[in-house]
């Protein structure tokens, strides 16, 4: 892994293949932070809303989801040529991932208090249900900061802020409180609380798909 290497060119490489925002010019915090979103965003994106949508609907459902989630990925940002085809997809993606958006910030919340009993202070349950009632609509998009939120204040850190997209730079607020610095073990600790969240989501749509299929 490149952070633990303290490569910083090969992580702003590495980085730039999961985000959307300009790498080039990111300190090592905002290479860690950007990482740490795109954990958080693609717990629900990547990995909740997926499942959810293959319980309801079958592969079909799936294919369907992923077919928008990955439209909205390629085109789905601001630029003059494409404005109004990104618009689309960007709101389909809105409409689609806002019900999944909201249940994995509720299994991300209750993973917090998990991760805070298995691997000490580090997470923080109950800071992370106080940045998500205050923070989860800190975004202009409905849904990404519902896990982003949540994981922050989880993890007791800010996220979000400004950020420079194509050039352009793009004022955003911030999603929780600067408790401590953001650190590069930031990016495993995001990621354990992804898969404790995953765990979670798994046993009511086990049960479910046990019901109907």
């Amino acid at each position: 892994m490149h952070f633990l290497k303290q490569d910083t060119e090969e992580a702003r490489h590495a980085v730039s293949m999961i985000v959307g925002r300009d790498t080039k010019t990111l300190t090592d915090m905002g290479i860690t932070k950007a990482a740490v979103e795109t954990v958080a965003e693609n717990t629900s994106d990547g990995v909740i809303a997926p499942l959810i949508f293959m319980a309801l609907f079958g592969g079909t459902g799936v294919f369907l989801y992923k077919a928008v989630n990955t439209m909205d990925s390629m085109i789905g940002y601001k630029n003059d040529r494409y404005l109004w085809f990104g618009r689309c997809a960007a709101k389909l993606d809105d409409l689609v991932n806002f019900i999944p958006a909201r249940v994995s910030a509720f299994f991300m919340l209750a993973a917090g208090y998990i991760c805070q009993l298995l691997f000490g202070s580090k997470y923080n349950g109950n800071n992370g249900f106080r940045i998500w009632k205050r923070d989860r609509f800190n975004h202009k998009s409905p849904n990404s900061a519902q896990t982003e939120s949540a994981c922050a204040g989880i993890l007791q850190i800010e996220l979000a802020g400004n950020a420079w997209y194509f050039g352009t730079l793009y004022e955003k607020p911030v999603i929780g409180d600067p408790v401590r610095a953001v650190e590069y073990k930031d990016i495993v600790r995001a990621n354990v609380l992804m898969t404790v969240t995953y765990i979670l989501a798994l046993i009511p749509v086990g049960i479910l798909l046990l019901i109907t299929f």
